[in-house]
């Protein structure tokens, strides 16, 4: 089972990083026009607004690829990396303020989304994967056995 796992999970979390990674940019993109080019710069409350969320998503992006480096690590058989670090878990989401971004342009509001879901999607990764596994039907059979000798 775990020979089968480690192939798919690496598959993973090469393919969750290079999401993270291209979302990353196109946030940094987007918070960066929006303050630019946008109607916000007229608006001290909205600038506020605006760094705030655009810290709490770059923060948000920035675990989730701490989370993803660690277990590249792991699966790398680091000896610096193990189970129990600080990085090995993806710790509590912060939530964006909605009622604040719906002020946001439609792109900058898109990444903010996103950057939830895909936290989301490693919190849900990483329940599943230290999640104790059942025993197939076989193992279960070769338990017997052994125990039987």
């Amino acid at each position: 089972m775990m020979q089968i796992a480690a192939p798919v999970q690496r598959a993973q979390v090469e393919n969750l990083y290079v999401e993270a990674m291209v979302l990353a940019d196109e946030a940094h993109a987007a918070f960066a026009a929006q303050r630019d080019l946008g109607d916000i710069r007229r608006d001290g409350l909205m600038q506020i607004s605006l760094a705030c969320e655009s810290l709490k998503t770059t923060t948000r992006l920035m675990h989730v690829i701490a989370w993803l480096l660690h277990r590249r690590a792991m699966m790398a058989g680091d000896p610096g990396a193990g189970p129990n670090d600080s990085a090995a878990r993806i710790g509590e989401p912060v939530a964006a303020d909605w009622d604040v971004c719906a002020g946001f342009e439609a792109s900058v509001r898109r990444i903010i989304a996103a950057s939830e879901r895909l936290f989301e999607r490693i919190a849900g990764l990483e329940a599943g994967w230290d999640a104790p596994q059942a025993a197939t039907p076989v193992q279960r059979l070769l338990a017997q056995l052994e125990a039987r000798l």
